[in-house]
């Protein structure tokens, strides 16, 4: 049988030992002494890391969890919950950017008609909370977050200049794809026409409507007889009724006057002057512009004239940019062509060269055209790095793909942002992912440190949080977006507004510690912020003893700094094995043959040896299980 079998054979082996073995070594796990990250040195970060919070669940102490609850009976965060004494804990992971998810006022159950907010029907309305990503109106903000519903955007500016004060900046959210079924922009600022005032309405298309139309054909709310709004609950609005006539194109681009229940029926379809054919109405790019900067995308795009939509969507960015935003997340941003976002985000570039923008895109084969086209500063790495280290720690896949999307993406890597948990993604420490969150820890350190791009945690992530309740409609495993819940880990970190993780158990204390120091290590690492990476597996696939399946190793250097990470992805079995470093590489690091002394950047500055014979070395490695080391060169 060839080694590539066995190490195969072995690896599934491993992650199918008995429950018990598992049980131990989380017991073993939770004794160990905690990193003390305090006494690593502050240093200004060199990549950023993003901090996803979901607004309205970060601050709620309430912990009655009833499924399908209202406010009065699970209770929700608010924007004053972002306390100093908060924000300064998130800062202290590491954090550079706080991306406050859900902000723009969307679709929601609640009576806030007294502060001339229309009410919303059930019927379209995911949930009681509602999805923030049906925008209702894009000038103002969720009244659900503000103590005093008429003072809300008095107390989101409020929560910007904290921000600030504590040396992060703020990302919110535009959804260009879609908005609310009932968008109803009542806070637009003088001369902004609100979505569809201006469209005609008897075609399906026109270059500047701003929405599709099914001509002669009222819209059908879409029937499921295993789901009713609200779960039942009587509501005056929730008559399986909805006016909209004529119907529009639903938000995923159905074009059927009654949906399907798993469409994105609560929602309708932004037209950006693309054809129902497919064809494209408006200007395009000339060849070469993928190698010119935002100013040169900016000026092809001062005297063309461009479809309405466009125009509106640069007037919302522009103007939270103007309140004090620091940049945006964009929901699905391949749904719009790339000629859009050259034209929109130049214009936020000319105003802030610093903004951040972060674009949600799935196909690899678009990568570039949103990076270079699109003047995208980061998408997800979602489709391949994610995915794969997903299958890695749920025994579908060894680590060694993680080289080869390296390499293809090595003009890109510094724009493909890595995460392991984001508001749509299920839980590290759910039973579906890894089942704990001690086995996802190689997971975060190879996500932080692969490549110079930036990295992004979700609000719990760092605690463990496993998200096994049923909220109402959202389902167990992710974090619910559409009902208004506690998060149980983040609870007891918060500890009743305390924010001193006084209420956390020592194995959870013990994992916040390890995100801070990760995090920390990784935004401050020259190497790891901006350096080549080199992967180490094939040379000690080939060459190296009691090199077990789970193990994944590379190194990332530039002139000034040498850095080698070693992963155990496994959870019940050690590793003892002596890593070999090429001769490739032991050149490219420049150094001569002797001994040198590596320090350990996770566990305590535990110090390593690296011999140099002959131009290769080696380094003794001794890992536990699911443990990784950081190893800077002295």
């Amino acid at each position: 049988m060839n080694r590539c079998i066995r190490l195969t054979l072995l690896y599934v082996g491993i992650l199918c030992l008995a429950h018990t073995s598992v049980m131990a070594q989380k017991k073993k796990s939770a004794a160990k002494k905690p990193t003390n990250t305090l006494a690593m040195k502050s240093k200004n970060p060199l990549k950023p890391v993003v901090y996803q919070v979901f607004t309205r669940l970060f601050g709620n102490k309430n912990t009655n969890n009833i499924a399908w609850g209202t406010i009065e009976q699970n209770g929700v965060g608010k924007f004053n919950d972002f306390t100093d004494k908060a924000l300064d804990e998130i800062h202290q992971l590491g954090v550079t950017h706080i991306w406050y998810t859900g902000v723009p006022h969307h679709a929601l159950v609640r009576n806030y008609t007294k502060y001339g907010i229309s009410n919303d029907d059930p019927d379209v309305v995911k949930g009681r909370a509602g999805s923030p990503y049906a925008v209702k109106d894009y000038y103002s903000v969720n009244p659900d977050l503000a103590v005093n519903p008429a003072k809300r955007m008095d107390e989101f500016k409020a929560l910007l200049n904290r921000t600030h004060q504590h040396g992060m900046k703020a990302i919110i959210d535009i959804v260009p794809n879609h908005v609310a079924r009932h968008y109803e922009g009542k806070n637009n600022p003088a001369g902004v026409h609100d979505f569809g005032a201006d469209d005609n309405t008897s075609v399906e298309y026109d270059r500047n409507n701003n929405f599709y139309y099914i001509p002669n054909a009222a819209f059908v709310v879409p029937k499921n007889e295993h789901y009713k709004p609200l779960n039942g609950e009587h509501n005056s609005l929730a008559e399986g009724k909805f006016t909209e006539n004529p119907a529009k194109w639903t938000g995923n681009g159905v074009r059927k006057a009654q949906p399907d229940i798993n469409d994105w029926y609560e929602t309708v379809q932004i037209n950006y002057g693309i054809r129902p054919d497919g064809s494209k109405d408006f200007p395009l790019l000339p060849e070469g512009f993928d190698q010119k900067d935002y100013k040169d995308h900016f000026a092809f795009w001062q005297d063309k004239d461009v479809p309405s939509s466009w125009v509106k969507f640069k007037q919302i960015a522009l103007y939270w940019l103007d309140f004090g935003v620091d940049g945006f997340r964009y929901d699905m941003a391949e749904m719009v062509p790339y000629e859009f976002w050259s034209y929109m985000n130049s214009a936020i570039k000319m105003k802030n060269p610093n903004a951040f923008l972060l674009a949600e895109v799935y196909n690899p084969k678009e990568y570039r055209n949103y990076i270079r086209l699109g003047k995208m500063d980061y998408i997800y790495d979602k489709v391949e790095t994610y995915d794969l280290l997903k299958d890695v720690i749920r025994g579908r896949a060894l680590p060694d793909g993680l080289k080869d999307i390296q390499e293809h993406n090595h003009d890109i890597e510094e724009h493909m942002l890595k995460f392991l948990e984001n508001h749509d993604e299920q839980r590290l420490a759910c039973f579906e992912f890894a089942a704990t969150p001690e086995k996802a820890m190689p997971l975060m350190v190879v996500t932080a440190t692969i490549s110079s791009a930036p990295v992004m945690i979700y609000f719990g992530q760092e605690v463990g949080e496993k998200a096994d309740l049923d909220g109402g409609f959202g389902k167990r495993s992710r974090t619910s977006i559409f009902d208004y819940v506690g998060v149980p880990a983040h609870q007891r970190w918060m500890n009743e507004g305390a924010f001193d993780g006084g209420a956390l158990t020592e194995p959870e204390k013990k994992l916040r510690a390890f995100y801070a120091q990760i995090l920390k290590t990784a935004s401050t690492s020259e190497a790891i912020a901006k350096g080549s990476f080199y992967d180490l597996q094939f040379e000690n696939r080939q060459h190296t003893n009691n090199y077990a399946p789970g193990i994944y190793a590379f190194s990332r250097y530039t002139d000034k700094e040498k850095i080698l990470v070693v992963n155990n992805f496994s959870w019940v079995s050690a590793a003892n094995f002596e890593l070999r470093i090429p001769a490739d590489c032991i050149s490219k690091w420049k150094l001569r043959d002797g001994v040198y002394q590596l320090t350990d950047l996770l566990n305590n500055g535990t110090t390593y040896k690296l011999t140099v014979k002959s131009g290769v070395g080696t380094v003794p490695i001794s890992l536990k299980e699911s443990e990784s080391v950081v190893l800077r060169l002295q």
